[in-house]
């Protein structure tokens, strides 16, 4: 019996290290520029942000919006009209995957898609 607890803790030990990806923060300005700029990244399969190298960004889902970002003190920001408050996310990725950090922890992902 004892075997057989020590074999269900390894199989659940691996399938937990298989899940966990290695995420790797982006520090800096320009290394947040070099992923974003010209790239689209894809949340599902109906909604996707493209980010254009000036600073325009569309985000698509049921309908078009744009905005502008920019990249602040290490962090990606967006202002989405009519409002003129810019948020900023911390920048994470990991192989052909981003991911955006709000300061309240929420958690926006996706996979590159170009």
């Amino acid at each position: 019996m004892d075997d057989m607890r020590v074999i269900v803790s390894v199989f659940v030990l691996l399938a937990g290290q298989a899940l966990a990806q290695d995420w790797q923060p982006l520090r800096g300005d320009t290394a947040i520029i070099d992923a974003l700029a010209d790239r689209t990244v894809e949340y599902d399969a109906h909604t996707f942000q493209r980010f254009g190298a000036a600073g325009d960004t569309q985000f698509v889902t049921e309908r078009l919006s744009e905005g502008r970002w920019a990249v602040r003190g290490g962090q990606y920001c967006s202002v989405w009209p009519p409002s003129d408050i810019w948020a900023c996310y911390d920048v994470q990725v990991s192989n052909d995957e981003v991911r955006f950090i709000g300061s309240d922890r929420s958690i926006s992902q996706g996979q590159y898609r170009d």
